[in-house]
């Protein structure tokens, strides 16, 4: 039997042994680089408040990681080929072994006021730069190495770039649903030590196996694998089809984790269908052919224009799905077309470095510019619009193309133009007008879906004349931070609202703003007269005896100030100086302004602030903390509450606002309010007052030393005491579980049939995790 013979019935080179090898360390590598970037993220979030931006942030610089790797494997591949460059890599790799264990890098303090976004890249470049540009270029070494190792599928090693996303996929999911609930950050990062050294070893020995390769055989399979080297033009191909679905990518998750929570499983679930499509595309044979996903497209987006056009938020949860599925099938079409235009193995780490160069664009874009460039979130309608522009088709020097696209164009603004001036000058019937204006274009678009440009732009005008005709546009102020978006909106029913995302923020009458200066304002929201927050408040100064001394962690439009006593001392711990100016502006609102003209406001994360006040000491904290409907984890953590527990007074007391929509929170606060030696009581259910449009329900839980110290909450049919849930593990600064409280949510929300608007939890959490009251006094 001739050697060629031989090597095509063992496989080539090494067979079968070599093939499990490179599969197995490609696997590991992409699984512990896709482990360690929630992992990571994690760590800092308290650093920036629980800010969903700081993942954003971290995926720049993942990108920009990834892509510093790609760039030194592409120059080791290049300069550098045979057992030397695997003798280097795993010199490489060693190296960054010398950082671990995984831990936030010393020395770097807190935050700046601005500049956030760089202080954070600086941050993670410091506590895991190394590891992760390590981890990064295994990826195309490998299969460069796979190309000249001798094996008979070294010609078209891609499917081992399949295999490493399958790696990738694997672990984002397992890190919210297994990692993440099972074990603590300190478990978490010696397991990763310990297979990042396995990971060594693996590589190792794929480094060998491709110096045992004859040095003929791996010179004829680049020669035979070189072909023409890539253009310029097509360089900028790829660069333009990875850039736009990795801009998607963050965008579409700072829209899901500001509403629910910044957490793991919103961040890796967009990161996972996304790396879910290279997966497909890459394969010999895709599991949805690529001509399929371009059929689809244009059905998803329609509707999800639709829902962003009308403003759909009353069936949150279904408009989130399409939105992730419509992200989903657009990251399909664009690295579809990226694998059709996918060059020869001979120019392999060409191609994925400039497709990591486009990821990092993307991603700069979405995650750093954007929110500098825009006051509200243009860019995620502006990445719809070119992720179509990515479908196959597009060309201008097609004239019957042309003058469909004009055809289109002109059909575009005839069906829109008076809908929409009808629609912004309040004419009768304008809602009838508009909604068939909107939906003869969108019919218009999706029967020209094969012709990109058109479809393009006629997505672009509804986008546009949507924005620019909206009714509130005139009444509307929008201002952007790294905290998120905030908008305030003065109603056509004589309320100012200030909002954070879809969420209400605080809200004034218009009336109140316009009366004389010695005037209070009427609290709203929910601080009106018959909510929990006040009876908080009632309550520790009836313990305290009189005047009192009260920290407010968050101001909202500084609400609460309203509850304060003529010689108290009030003092604001707000994170966002956007928020801070809003709430001291009385031309907006003049609740500070008028309740506590005096009251301080500090600017800066309140946990790190009241941490480093070693005389404070208060009757009452009031944590009301929220980015959109989102409490910020690290409050909620019984390190947090030994630092609010700390702080207080012998008899004062702690109120935590943890209404929300998505997830049991009243647990959560009980079982740290016990490990730190504290009580915990939650108000009764409230309604919606019916009244007024502007007064909603809330829940509260107050903590104190004693149950004595709660007692003026214990009237009959007062607060209830919660008992911690013993299934439940505490949260603490390595541990949470954001999925636990969204299956107890919805369990809780079904089994006592609530609407989506009523207090989350309340009734049925009560029902399974607290006591009888304790009559006062005992």
């Amino acid at each position: 039997m001739t050697d060629d013979q031989q090597r095509a019935t063992d496989g080539g080179a090494g067979g079968r042994p070599l093939l499990i090898t490179y599969v197995a360390a490609i696997f590991l590598s992409a699984a512990l680089l896709f482990v360690v970037q929630p992992m990571s993220t994690k760590m800092v979030l308290p650093r920036l408040g629980g800010s969903a931006s700081v993942w954003s942030v971290a995926m720049v610089f993942f990108q920009a990681a990834l892509l510093a790797g790609y760039a030194y494997a592409h120059l080791l591949t290049r300069y550098v080929p045979g057992r030397l460059s695997a003798v280097i890599h795993v010199a490489v790799l060693l190296l960054a072994t010398l950082t671990f264990p995984l831990a936030i890098a010393a020395g770097w303090g807190r935050p700046p006021v601005r500049g956030e976004s760089l202080w954070l890249v600086g941050l993670f470049a410091a506590s895991i730069g190394l590891p992760f540009f390590a981890l990064s270029a295994n990826g195309p070494l490998l299969q460069a190495w796979f190309a000249r190792s001798g094996h008979a599928g070294a010609k078209d090693p891609y499917f081992l770039y399949a295999a490493s996303n399958v790696g990738s996929f694997l672990a984002l999911l397992s890190y919210p649903l297994a990692i993440e609930p099972l074990t603590r950050l300190g478990q978490q990062t010696q397991a990763w030590s310990i297979g990042f050294f396995v990971l060594v070893a693996l590589i190792g020995a794929c480094g060998v196996f491709m110096g045992r390769a004859s040095a003929s055989s791996r010179a004829v399979a680049v020669e035979q694998d070189a072909g023409a080297p890539p253009t310029w033009r097509h360089a900028g191909t790829w660069m333009a089809l990875a850039a736009i679905p990795s801009a998607l990518l963050i965008a579409l998750t700072a829209y899901l984790s500001t509403d629910v929570a910044p957490s793991p499983l919103l961040w890796v679930i967009p990161l996972a269908l996304y790396l879910a499509t290279f997966v497909i595309v890459f394969q010999t044979r895709p599991v949805l052919p690529h001509r399929y996903v371009v059929m689809i497209q244009p059905i998803l987006l329609a509707g999800l224009v639709a829902t962003m056009l009308y403003s759909v938020t009353d069936y949150l949860l279904p408009v989130l799905l399409l939105h992730v599925v419509a992200f989903f099938v657009t990251a399909l079409v664009c690295h579809g077309e990226l694998a059709r235009r996918r060059p020869s193995a001979g120019h392999l780490t060409a191609f994925y470095l400039w497709m990591s160069a486009g990821g990092v664009v993307g991603g700069m874009f979405a995650g750093l510019i954007a929110p500098h460039v825009f006051s509200w979130v243009a860019e995620y309608p502006l990445l719809i619009v070119l992720a179509i522009l990515c479908r196959p088709g597009l060309s201008l020097a097609d004239r019957r193309r042309t003058s469909i696209f004009a055809l289109a164009l002109v059909a575009a603004v005839l069906a829109i133009a008076l809908p929409a001036t009808a629609f912004h000058f309040q004419l009768d019937g304008k809602f009838y007008v508009w909604g068939v204006g909107a939906l003869l274009a969108l019919a218009l678009a999706a029967s020209l879906w094969r012709n990109p440009l058109a479809f393009a732009a006629i997505i672009a005008i509804l986008f546009a004349v949507v924005r620019f005709y909206e009714p509130d546009l005139g009444r509307r102020v929008t201002e952007r931070s790294f905290f998120g978006v905030l908008k305030i909106v003065d109603t056509a029913d004589g309320y100012r609202v200030l909002e954070h995302g879809t969420t209400i923020h605080g809200a004034e009458r218009m009336s109140d703003i316009a009366a004389p200066g010695g005037v209070k304002p009427l609290p709203l929201t929910y601080y009106h007269r018959q909510s929990a927050m006040p009876q908080t408040v009632a309550a520790a100064r009836q313990r305290a005896g009189g005047l009192m001394r009260v920290a407010v962690v968050g101001l909202g439009t500084g609400t609460l100030s309203c509850y304060s006593e003529p010689g108290e001392d009030w003092t604001y711990y707000e994170i966002d100086p956007v928020v801070v100016r809003m709430a001291r502006d009385p031309a907006r609102f003049t609740f500070l302004t008028r309740c506590a003209p005096g009251i301080p406001v500090i600017l800066g994360d309140a946990r790190l602030k009241l941490g480093d006040e070693r005389d404070a000491s208060f009757d009452l904290i009031i944590v009301d903390a929220f980015t959109s409907d989102v409490i910020p984890v690290h409050l909620l953590t019984r390190q947090a509450m030994e630092i609010f527990a700390r702080k207080l007074k012998p008899h004062g007391m702690i109120g935590m606002h943890v209404s929300n929509q998505y997830l049991e929170l009243i647990s959560v606060v009980a079982s740290v309010a016990q490990a730190n030696g504290l009580v915990a009581r939650t108000n009764p259910t409230e309604q919606d007052l019916d009244d007024d449009a502007y007064r909603f329900s809330s829940s509260v839980v107050a903590c104190a030393r004693t149950d004595a110290d709660l007692a003026p909450l214990a009237f009959p049919g007062g607060w209830i005491v919660v008992k911690p849930d013993p299934r439940q593990w505490v949260w603490t600064d390595d541990y949470s579980n954001i999925v636990g409280a969204m299956i107890r949510q919805y369990r809780h929300e079904g089994a006592a049939g609530l609407e989506a608007a009523s207090p989350p939890a309340v009734v049925a959490a009560r029902a399974a995790i607290v006591a009888p009251p304790t009559p006062p006094g005992n």
